[in-house]
C-alpha cells in the first residue's frame, strides 16, 4: 500500500483489517509504516489473490472517496 496525504489513517487501518485479516495492532503498525516510509507490505499472496486484494482495496477507497493506492509486486525468493 502506498502513502498519500489525503486518506485518513483510520480508513487505512480498517482496510488492512478487512482485506488483509490483520488485528488492530498489526493493522496500525502497517499503517504507520506506510505513513512513515511511503509504502508498506500488507501481506504476501499468490499473484491471483494479490490482484484480487488490490482490486478490493481500490474499490473500497474509490467508494469512500479516498485516493488510497494499493499495488502488488513480485517477491524475489
Amino acid at each position: 500500500m502506498l502513502n498519500d496525504d489525503y486518506t485518513p489513517m483510520e480508513f487505512v487501518v480498517v482496510v488492512i483489517q478487512e482485506y488483509f485479516g490483520k488485528d488492530l495492532d498489526a493493522a496500525t503498525r502497517i499503517m504507520l509504516k506506510i505513513h512513515l516510509d511511503g509504502r508498506g507490505v500488507c501481506g504476501v499472496y499468490s499473484r491471483d489473490v494479490a490482484a484480487t486484494k488490490v482490486d478490493q482495496v481500490l474499490e473500497a477507497a474509490n467508494k469512500a472517496g479516498h485516493p488510497l493506492q494499493c499495488i502488488s509486486e513480485p517477491v524475489e525468493i
